[in-house]
């Protein structure tokens, strides 16, 4: 059996990797590949699994901590995906983690170089993100999650800016200077994966690349684990029930996240990112948000107005486990208000463990 492709896209919270992996996965479809997609969570009821799979993609989860520190369930879902026929796979590291290529590019490359050829790291990063980071105002992340952030930059093969159409040319040069000065080894590429442009060129370059992992950084796990667990991390498995006619559920939906919006700029609570997805027999509608000073983004529709929806909701929020949970039932219920029927199936809110990761190599091992 030849070997089996994959390619890691990583970038903290709310850089768009999902959006990413589907318009890859749509691109190598189109080209005949058999695409498979392993996404990963701390816990189950992940958005971007029930978006990917409602795309017709196949999916395998890594749920229960990040890749690195349950890369044994990693190797399981890349072998299943690989037995099905799998001619490239993509994997979604979990937006707060770092270290990727100590922990898992390269004992793959070390144990499993007979069943997996890897491509170069990718991160994903949100231009303006990206920006207030490099510059260290602190307004935007806390300062041990921002250290997570420049991890992931410095570990990079590729440095892969995405939402291009949001920048003009003269935001791209400045932000081509910051990083060239902050960064100076990156090798960078612009990207929307929201529009597509720029999607093939890093599709192609990371298809027919040998090299992976080049990078191995030193990082503090003190520091680390504590930008983990500023955050306080919510995932919830809902369904709503309309008790009246033509519900406008792209409403719903962006009431929902405006008033989560609210709550957290009244506490000044840093966003990571919040996102959800309504899904109908007709349709689905998805929405997120990604900082205090962003509006929340609808996309989709439902269309024939069902009485019953399923809503999943992932909440990365600076607070409290235990204030996130409240602020996001509280909203729920004035959102549905005397009209509309709230069975939480599934809701768990929790500040990540620890990093303690399976393996991690000191040295890169050659390709």
């Amino acid at each position: 059996m030849s070997q089996t492709r994959i390619i890691f896209v990583g970038g903290f919270l709310g850089a768009g990797k999902t959006t990413l992996l589907w318009r890859a996965a749509e691109l190598l479809a189109r080209r005949g590949k058999r695409v498979g997609l392993i996404t990963n969570d701390q816990v189950p009821d992940l958005v971007d699994t029930k978006f990917l799979a409602g795309q017709g993609l196949t999916v395998r989860e890594v749920a229960g901590s990040c890749f690195c520190c349950n890369f044994n369930g990693l190797i399981a879902a890349a072998a299943d995906l690989r037995a099905s026929d799998a001619d490239v796979l993509i994997g979604e590291p979990v937006g707060s983690c770092t270290d990727l290529s100590a922990t898992i590019l390269q004992p793959l490359k070390d144990r499993f170089r007979g069943e997996f050829t890897l491509s170069p790291l990718s991160v994903l990063a949100d231009p303006q993100r990206l920006s207030d980071v490099l510059i260290d105002k602190q307004d935007t992340l806390h300062a041990s999650a921002a250290y997570i952030f420049r991890k992931q930059l410095e570990e990079a093969d590729l440095l892969v800016v995405n939402k291009l159409d949001t920048l003009t040319p003269e935001e791209r040069r400045r932000l081509e200077k910051l990083i060239a000065e902050w960064l100076p080894r990156a090798v960078v590429r612009f990207v929307s994966a929201r529009t597509g442009e720029g999607v093939e060129a890093w599709l192609d370059e990371v298809l027919s690349a040998t090299q992976a992992g080049s990078q191995i950084v030193d990082v503090d796990y003190d520091t680390y684990a504590e930008g983990e667990a500023v955050l306080g991390w919510l995932n919830a498995d809902i369904q709503l029930f309309a008790e009246v006619q033509k519900v406008e559920w792209d409403a719903v939906c962006r009431d929902l996240l405006n008033e989560l919006h609210t709550r957290f700029r009244e506490r000044q609570a840093r966003i990571g990112h919040v996102k959800l997805l309504l899904t109908a027999v007709y349709g689905q509608c998805s929405g997120n948000l990604t900082g205090l000073g962003c509006e929340p983004v609808v996309q989709g529709r439902i269309d024939g107005s069902p009485t019953t929806v399923d809503l999943v909701l992932n909440a990365r929020v600076e607070m409290p486990p235990e204030d996130l949970e409240r602020i996001v039932r509280e909203s729920l219920t004035k959102i549905g208000g005397r009209h509309m029927q709230i069975d939480v199936r599934h809701l768990r809110s929790l500040h990540p463990g620890r990093p303690k990761p399976t393996h991690r190599y000191d040295a890169v091992v050659e390709s």
